[in-house]
């Protein structure tokens, strides 16, 4: 995403390397195996928060040929599916408020790893609703304005046509917001009126935010956050951490 937009710090994106988007299409994966299972329904036609999740592949480029081989083995059961979702809540470097979702098949092994990268780059994990009271879940949609040429006036009467809320203007882009289960729906809109969709998903909002003057605490938390998003188990990270000037 181009730009030093306060979203793209929020949550961080990936590069767009064959091992990143494995890493991409391996959590895709599992939310959509747990979605089948939970709803018994492999029809994206007849299931909205399958078909959210399948634009939500698409979205990072994962190829169609990949989804359909995937919604096939979920809807034959031939895939083992025993994850489960957990939250984990702790503090990162300076107290930093970090929350990490996962979707796991041994909440055991998660929880002690997401402990073990706590503790040893500066932080601690803390009890459930320790931090998640300072974060609000909502939909965000990012739009590319990267030539400056969206008009706040038509921006906005086009929002409340497509269902969002309201919506701000950084550098670079757009970033509109909505409830969270209309995030893609209203991202589906606001294409079809013409513009670039970066991202449109449910997103934890921290209601204040953190900065780390000492560049120890920067490197701890910087470490901290790559090593929660390359974990397997982990689905997404969220923080407070204010990485922008």
């Amino acid at each position: 995403m181009a730009g030093h937009s306060k979203w793209s710090t929020i949550k961080r994106k990936k590069g767009a390397n064959d091992s990143a988007r494995a890493k991409v299409f391996t959590k895709i994966s599992r939310e959509i195996l747990v979605c089948v299972k939970e709803t018994g329904n492999a029809d994206p036609a007849n299931n909205g928060r399958l078909r959210d999740l399948i634009a939500k592949a698409k979205s990072n480029n994962i190829p169609n040929d990949n989804i359909e081989r995937l919604l096939k083995k979920a809807a034959g059961g031939s895939e083992k599916n025993d994850y489960e979702n957990c939250v984990y809540e702790g503090y990162g470097a300076n107290g930093v408020a970090v929350m990490v979702e996962c979707l796991t098949d041994n909440r055991n092994r998660t929880a002690g790893e997401i402990r073990c990268y706590f503790d040893k780059y500066g932080g601690n994990m803390g009890a459930s609703g320790c931090v998640a009271f300072m974060f609000e879940r909502k939909g965000v949609i990012v739009l590319d304005n990267e030539e400056g040429a969206i008009d706040s006036d038509v921006l906005m009467e086009h929002v409340l046509e497509a269902g969002g809320d309201d919506f701000v203007l950084e550098e670079g882009t757009a970033i509109v917001y909505s409830a969270p289960e209309h995030a893609v729906t209203v991202g589906a809109e606001l294409a079809k009126l013409g513009y670039s969709v970066l991202s449109a998903e449910a997103e934890q909002l921290p209601s204040t935010y953190t900065k780390l003057a000492e560049d120890e605490h920067i490197k701890k938390m910087t470490t901290l956050l790559d090593v929660l998003e390359d974990n397997d188990d982990v689905q997404n990270v969220w923080h407070n951490w204010q990485n922008w000037e």
